[in-house]
């Protein structure tokens, strides 16, 4: 989950700095992204030993979508409506048959 956040703060954290140059946020966003892969490879590794592919990606995209669900609330004041609820349910329905053997 903290590869997650970091990885969000990457991607989006700038958006709350449109005010800032390209290049300065481009940079930034590498350097948060180098911790987030700090956590992300190992687990990866780990997660291996018990997960298929599949299943790890799975995991990773409704882990994905908490943090970022959160982060977009808390952080860029935006709103989550019904249609994303559902969109969250369905993926969670395809993490069901992901992970039935």
């Amino acid at each position: 989950m903290g590869s997650n956040v970091f990885m969000t703060f990457a991607w989006y954290g700038h958006l709350r700095y449109t005010d800032r140059a390209l290049w300065l946020v481009i940079l930034a966003s590498w350097g948060i992204a180098f911790f987030e892969y700090c956590l992300q490879v190992p687990a990866n590794r780990i997660g291996y030993l018990v997960y298929n592919p599949a299943q790890l990606k799975a995991l990773q995209e409704i882990i994905t979508l908490l943090v970022f669900s959160a982060f977009s609330v808390l952080y860029l004041g935006s709103a989550l409506r019904w249609n994303h609820a559902v969109g969250f349910a369905l993926l969670v329905a395809a993490a069901y048959f992901l992970f039935r053997d």
